[in-house]
């Protein structure tokens, strides 16, 4: 059989969690962190996530792709949050490196201690990572992670955005949009869910910091998501990471829809993909085929209201937010665009 020229070639083996026969047929250098007999799963089986979390995805692949690029010299600080309740409920732990419970707002803080210790005994080669959820980081952590940006503390901070404070039963962080129903959001009167222009964009003020790296990066695109961790341990100084992860008991959505949640949240420019160093922006991840916002809206029961008539406005808002997004970051590809 004759072989298309590359240019042609229309399917490819994106992505496989494991050592399959999609990841086999590919060349090695094209395969993800878990494809790989050398993985080193930090994060290991036996922890307590709900079925289809995206963090549980999200913080796996960030952590191995950060070992693999330090040579296994990896510590990890974790804030209080859902990461660090389901995967070490006492005595039990689901981590294989070293890692450190901090409290709900100092991670960033306990990390760049460790990194301070390590610097201090010579072991600069020892690096250091801190995670927590949008909660710990946008809100209650706001202040030793702005801190640490301030500094320049080695230290490479990753946040696993699921827009709203899940451990603690769904309530409304500053990372939650617009219309969102929470806990303390709820659908009713005239303006149902989550206030519009509230919160804040950490990536936006970490660029603001000036800091040598930052990045957002979504579980859908795991290559991505493996690219810019591995970027980030290549930079000594402060770096973020925001990744997005969407929670099916948060959100109300189908547990197997995960992946393809946070996939149509970036194909609509619900949440843009970017870089950027020195507070400079460096390259953004163009738009295949933009999705209309409501069919991403529509995967979630969070925003079911807004379908209602009585809230039209507040479904115009929210395709406004996409539409500023795809604007502001340039996001839409043009024809014959490399992408």
């Amino acid at each position: 059989m004759t072989q298309l020229p590359e240019s042609q070639q229309k399917v490819k083996f994106y992505q496989t969690g494991t050592l399959t026969v999609g990841n086999r047929l590919l060349d090695e250098e094209h395969r993800n962190v878990q494809a790989t007999m050398d993985r080193s799963n930090s994060l290991d089986s036996g922890h307590r996530a709900c079925q289809g979390c995206g963090e549980a995805l999200g913080a796996r692949f960030a952590i191995d792709a950060a070992i693999r690029a330090t040579g296994n010299q990896l510590i990890a600080a974790n804030a209080t949050g859902c990461l660090e309740v389901f995967t070490t409920p006492y005595p039990e732990t689901a981590w294989s490196i070293p890692w450190i419970h901090s409290l709900f707002g100092n991670a960033a803080a306990v990390a760049s201690g460790i990194a301070a210790a390590m610097k201090a005994k010579g072991r600069e080669e020892v690096r250091v990572i801190a995670q927590g959820g949008d909660g710990g980081t946008t809100d209650i952590g706001f202040g030793c992670l702005s801190g640490t940006f301030d500094r320049n503390d080695d230290v490479l901070y990753i946040c696993y955005n699921n827009q709203a404070y899940m451990n603690t039963g769904v309530q409304r962080s500053s990372a939650t949009p617009g219309a969102a129903r929470t806990a303390t959001t709820m659908p009713v009167g005239a303006e149902p869910g989550n206030a519009f222009n509230t919160g804040k964009s950490v990536p936006l003020i970490a660029m603001a910091h000036n800091i040598p790296y930052v990045a957002t990066a979504s579980v859908h695109d795991l290559h991505d998501l493996e690219m810019k961790v591995t970027k980030a341990m290549g930079v000594h100084g402060a770096r973020y990471i925001e990744v997005f992860v969407p929670c099916p008991l948060g959100w109300g959505s189908k547990p197997g829809d995960t992946v393809k949640i946070a996939r149509m949240a970036v194909e609509s420019g619900m949440y843009p993909l970017f870089e950027a160093a020195d507070g400079e922006l460096t390259g953004v991840t163009k738009i295949r085929r933009r999705i209309p916002v409501d069919d991403y809206l529509k995967q979630q029961r969070r925003f079911a209201h807004v379908f209602k008539p009585n809230n039209a406005h507040q479904l115009e808002q929210l395709r406004a937010i996409a539409a500023h997004n795809i604007k502001r970051f340039d996001l839409l590809a043009r024809d014959g665009e490399e992408l």
